[in-house]
């Protein structure tokens, strides 16, 4: 018989946090945050996982947020669909009965995922820099429980988000979400254009970044 080799990924960290963003905002939820990213947006919070990490093992990422005995996990990033060990990670928390949201810059396709699990995909507006990475074939592949995220910058990511909304109808049967840069984008600011637009979207904030020091990390 032929040596097993397991399935080995790059982690960042892993830790217990209140669910800062989404649908499931104010939740404890365990993240699993993996290593590397392929964009480099302007306003990016995480560049520490751009390359620091861990190796482990899949049933040591299981067994550690296991010990946690908390029923909703998120696997972030860094861009998690980079490492192709994510695929029977999420499979194999959802099969141990696990609520998986996987949260995706929508650079990469996410048809090999789980239909189970549940993605929060980006849609990077202008003012990320990264608006030319957008896997546009993404949209056909979204599930009604999946949700979209764009994270606005100013009156030109604003409009730009209009017009994909309006442009691809189907977005408004999900769960739209629309968070403001940190520091940049006044949220009341935010907020009054989503009311005035009438939009039918989500204001998308922060809470880990408003309990904790927005710095902190493993929050």
């Amino acid at each position: 018989m032929g040596v097993i080799i397991p399935f080995i990924m790059k982690i960042n960290e892993i830790f217990k946090s209140i669910q800062g963003e989404g649908s499931a905002a104010g939740i404890p939820c365990v993240f699993i945050r993996t290593t590397f990213c392929n964009l480099r947006c302007r306003w990016c919070d995480t560049a520490y996982a751009f390359y620091d990490g861990e190796e482990k093992t899949i049933d040591a990422i299981i067994a550690q947020v296991r010990a946690y005995q908390t029923p909703l996990v998120e696997i972030t990033g860094g861009e998690p669909l980079l490492q192709k060990e994510v695929y029977p990670l999420v499979t194999r928390l959802l099969d141990e009965g696990f609520r998986v949201l996987i949260e995706t810059s929508g650079s990469l396709p996410i048809n090999l995922l789980d239909p189970r699990a549940i993605v929060i995909m980006d849609l990077k507006p202008p003012g990320s820099a990264m608006s030319h990475t957008i896997c546009w074939e993404n949209l056909a592949w979204l599930k009604p429980d999946d949700e979209v995220k764009f994270v606005i910058s100013d009156r030109n990511d604003f409009e730009w988000a209009k017009s994909v909304l309006a442009e691809n109808r189907s977005l408004n049967d999900r769960t739209i979400l629309f968070s403001p840069v940190t520091d940049e984008m006044d949220v009341r600011v935010l907020s009054e254009w989503i009311l005035k637009e009438n939009l039918p979207v989500r204001l998308n904030l922060q809470l880990h970044k408003i309990i904790w020091d927005k710095e902190m990390k493993g929050v």
